[in-house]
């Protein structure tokens, strides 16, 4: 087994994870989702809107898209379905931007859009922030999921030979 683009690897993960935590509100309905629960953030609703939309912050970032926090100018999604349609679209984004990264693309320097101004950032420490802030942040929709009443699914079963997911089999063998 080779592991050529790790980035690849943690976008493809993140892809796997998010994916197997949408499959898991399955038939959640609005209510629920937007109920109070345990967390840094007081609902599965706000927790997944954020993932999202932090998601879409650095990845304007990354491409170059000028959006900076205008980003976060927007309706939280309190659909469960529809806000796990567009993190799958945001999954796919960051996998396809890490699909074709060189060593030259992990040292370039991008903008970031603070509250301060323009922060300048290598395209090599954000990418594992990123990977990071999502890890943090499903680990809390996790203890809200059991908190709802829905067993949380196992999400790391995606780099070890042992019991690793069937969507990571094509990229690692």
């Amino acid at each position: 087994m080779s592991f050529k683009n790790p980035w690849l690897g943690f976008a493809l993960n993140n892809a796997y994870a998010n994916r197997t935590l949408y499959e898991a509100l399955g038939g959640l309905d609005e209510a629920a989702f937007a109920a109070t629960r345990p967390g840094f953030f007081p609902s599965l609703a706000a927790t997944l809107n954020h993932i999202y939309e932090v998601d879409l912050y650095y990845l304007d970032a990354l491409e170059g898209g000028g959006l900076g926090r205008a980003v976060f100018d927007r309706t939280p999604v309190e659909d469960p379905a529809g806000l796990g349609r567009l993190q799958s679209e945001a999954d796919m984004r960051f996998a396809m931007f890490c699909q074709t990264l060189t060593d030259a693309d992990i040292a370039r320097e991008v903008i970031t859009d603070r509250p301060e101004g323009p922060m300048a950032e290598t395209v090599g420490m954000l990418l594992p922030h990123l990977v990071q802030h999502q890890i943090h942040h499903r680990g809390q929709a996790h203890v809200q999921l059991s908190d709802a009443g829905i067993s949380p699914p196992q999400l790391d079963e995606f780099f070890l030979t042992y019991d690793r997911a069937e969507t990571a089999k094509p990229y690692f063998g």
